[in-house]
């Protein structure tokens, strides 16, 4: 792999959806490639930090994407918890409000190896329609994005977790040293499954991602490698 290459395989972020440890260690094998591997809430809350500490030992960096949401002062213990993982993102609902993203803020602050806190904007399961009438937001969608994506710089937070679909909005107004992670990524070969908001990887890099977080494209076929590797090229010809 040439050495631009492997900087945009670097900037894919592989989620390891799985529910086993087993599981989990068994991906992680067939992908010694990938250096950035999300942990979300079925694999931790089967296995805690286990899981953590394995992806330490092999000096992959991780994502921990457990979208706290509480009152302030629970969201502060935990990220102050979360920072004895030595994780390098970690994820917050904008929905929690101005003061508990400043809570997040202050508590990842104090630690010695300070992850990005990155806020959730909006799940990438929802669309415009199950906006307005199952959660009642007399919003356009993007417009609603972009409130919580301003609602988490103003309030500190490193950058914002969205829909390809929202980086160009969200980069123009939050700047380029906002950080934007993108999942809802499906390369053109691969089914969209739940979400609603997609995009093709070199589209979403092409929009303004920092990262995409990619999946069951890649750990749900049938040779895992040969999808890692697909995308890679996708993206090494862009």
């Amino acid at each position: 792999m040439g050495r631009n290459q492997q900087q945009t395989a670097n900037r894919i972020i592989v989620a390891l959806d799985v529910s086993t440890k087993k599981e989990a260690i068994a991906l992680i094998d067939k992908l010694p490639q990938v250096s950035f591997w999300k942990v979300g809430l079925e694999l931790f809350v089967s296995c805690g930090t286990e899981i953590l500490q394995i992806l330490q030992e092999r000096q992959k960096r991780i994502f921990l994407d457990l979208k706290f949401h509480d009152i302030p002062n629970t969201v502060a213990g935990a990220c102050n918890s979360a920072l004895a993982y030595g994780v390098e993102f970690l994820t917050i609902h904008a929905t929690a409000g101005k003061k508990a993203l400043q809570a997040a803020t202050e508590a990842v602050a104090k630690g010695n190896s300070r992850p990005k806190l990155l806020a959730i904007t909006l799940l990438t399961s929802i669309n415009s329609r199950e906006l307005a009438f199952d959660l009642k937001i007399p919003l356009e969608l993007p417009e609603y994005v972009l409130q919580m994506g301003v609602l988490a710089r103003d309030s500190g937070i490193d950058g914002a977790v969205c829909s390809p679909q929202e980086v160009v909005q969200l980069r123009q107004v939050c700047g380029d040293d906002f950080v934007l992670v993108c999942p809802g990524v499906r390369p053109t070969w691969a089914q969209t499954g739940d979400q609603k908001r997609v995009m093709t990887p070199a589209k979403a890099i092409q929009a303004g991602a920092d990262y995409l977080v990619i999946g069951r494209p890649i750990t749900a076929a049938e040779d895992p490698a040969l999808a890692w590797d697909k995308i890679c090229q996708e993206l090494a010809d862009i």
